[in-house]
């Protein structure tokens, strides 16, 4: 006992960060410029392989202040918009970016996350950050009268180290960290769906400008994404309910996507010369959201707090935003103490701001009614350019979108009062796709 005791270092740091990835790579080298010792643990090496490959405009001013924007450009496929294709309409509709209320946003990019993700934690080592890859929080002790909290952490060779740290950031990502040992994770009521994906080479894509960007393919059963990137490798996912995995039986999770697939006669054509270059791969229980997303001492960030269906593509820009605001109120909580409460205060606010307005049309984009204004979209009272500029992730800034916002969502409820049938059908038909189903099929993927 006593060898071991001695085997464990001993440290401190102002904020220690658990996570790599877009949230905590972020937040970290932000703090760091502002003044304070950071300490970032990673479980895994960098690169590694994580999905989430599709960016949005609002990303862009987020990589000019991380210094990060031209390694960026570098590793990615220019996305000027997003398509969308419906099983019940003849032709695809796409939303460009630059037709948003901002027009200098145009464009954002998709990228590799293992390349992505290197840049992102490689940045915050050269801002002074001490980044720990192959190092994995066990256990987190929150000390009285909220002096802070000791971390022990273990590394790739056994060795350990406990941390004591004045702030912890949870940027864990779906291991939520905090989270789990708090016991404040919970299923989302309103959302239930599952994923499966993998990475494709010769996969059929636009010509020109539209090369690169996203396509969402709806299909009976949930969607698809289809998200080119550089070197000719594409990203194809399966988001689906849990009814339908339940349907997956003895066959493999690459079988099941593509037999998925092939009800999806638009995205087959697109598939018909396209390889698998990786394995297929799969997670349940997609939507969930914490009970909180601070203490006065911690706070949970990205993933760490809530995750949302990705049809938007809003889980990297929802990240990184985190890690900027957070490193603002962990700034002031450090430094002046008095002032931390507001902080705080402020920081839960935009936090829950972001998965609240995306969430809303998440929960209905796959109501027939809803289906329409996406395929025939009207710029009546500019609600089409306060859409896509939620689609572009402008949701944080001046640009004066809510009023556009707001009209959308009046035109919607409007249509439900004047299609009643047609409304409770969809309404059905989302209680019927949400429902809990056995987690044998879920937990099997």
């Amino acid at each position: 006992m006593e060898n071991q005791a001695q085997a464990i270092n001993k440290a401190s740091c102002d904020v220690l960060v658990i996570g790599g990835g877009p949230a905590g790579t972020t937040v970290a080298p932000l703090l760091a410029e502002m003044g304070h010792k950071v300490v970032l643990l990673e479980k895994a090496h960098h690169p590694r392989f994580h999905v989430g490959e599709s960016l949005l405009p609002a990303n862009l001013p987020l990589f000019e202040r991380l210094g990060v924007a031209a390694e960026v450009k570098a590793i990615g496929m220019e996305k000027w918009g997003a398509e969308f294709v419906s099983p019940h309409h003849e032709m695809s509709q796409t939303f460009q970016f630059g037709e948003a209320w901002n027009k200098s946003m145009p464009h954002a990019y998709q990228v590799k996350r293992a390349d992505f993700d290197t840049i992102l934690i490689r940045n915050a080592a050269k801002k002074g950050v001490e980044v720990h890859e192959g190092c994995k929080a066990k256990a987190v002790e929150f000390l009285p009268e909220n002096a802070g909290a000791v971390i022990r952490a273990e590394n790739d060779d056994g060795s350990q180290t406990e941390w004591t740290a004045r702030f912890v950031v949870d940027a864990s990502g779906r291991d939520t960290f905090l989270a789990n040992r708090f016991q404040i994770k919970h299923r989302n009521p309103k959302h239930n769906s599952s994923a499966i994906y993998g990475h494709f080479s010769g996969a059929r894509r636009h010509e020109g400008q539209a090369e690169g960007n996203i396509t969402i393919f709806w299909f009976e059963h949930g969607w698809f994404w289809f998200i080119p990137m550089m070197d000719g490798i594409t990203s194809i996912g399966m988001v689906t309910w849990p009814y339908f995995m339940k349907t997956r039986g003895e066959r493999s999770i690459e079988q099941f996507m593509r037999d998925g697939m092939a009800m999806c006669p638009k995205l087959t054509e697109r598939m018909s010369d396209a390889v698998l270059v990786n394995e297929i791969e799969a997670t349940g229980n997609f939507s969930y959201v914490s009970e909180r997303n601070h203490g006065a001492n911690y706070m949970l960030l990205g993933d760490a707090y809530a995750f949302i269906d990705p049809v938007f593509s809003s889980g990297v820009m929802l990240a990184m935003n985190s890690g900027v605001i957070a490193a603002e109120a962990i700034d002031t909580c450090l430094k002046r103490p008095a002032e931390a409460p507001a902080a705080l205060k402020r920081f839960d606010a935009l936090m829950k701001h972001g998965p609240k307005e995306f969430s809303w049309f998440i929960y209905r984009v796959t109501n027939p009614i809803m289906r329409n204004f996406f395929m025939n979209p009207k710029n009546i009272f500019r609600v089409k350019e306060g859409l896509l500029s939620m689609l572009a992730g402008d949701i944080f800034g001046k640009t004066p979108i809510w009023r556009s916002i707001l009209m959308f969502k009046t035109l919607y409820y409007l249509a439900n009062i004047f299609q009643p049938r047609r409304a409770y059908k969809g309404w059905k038909q989302r209680q019927f796709n949400i429902r809990r189903v056995d987690d044998t099929a879920m937990n099997s993927i």
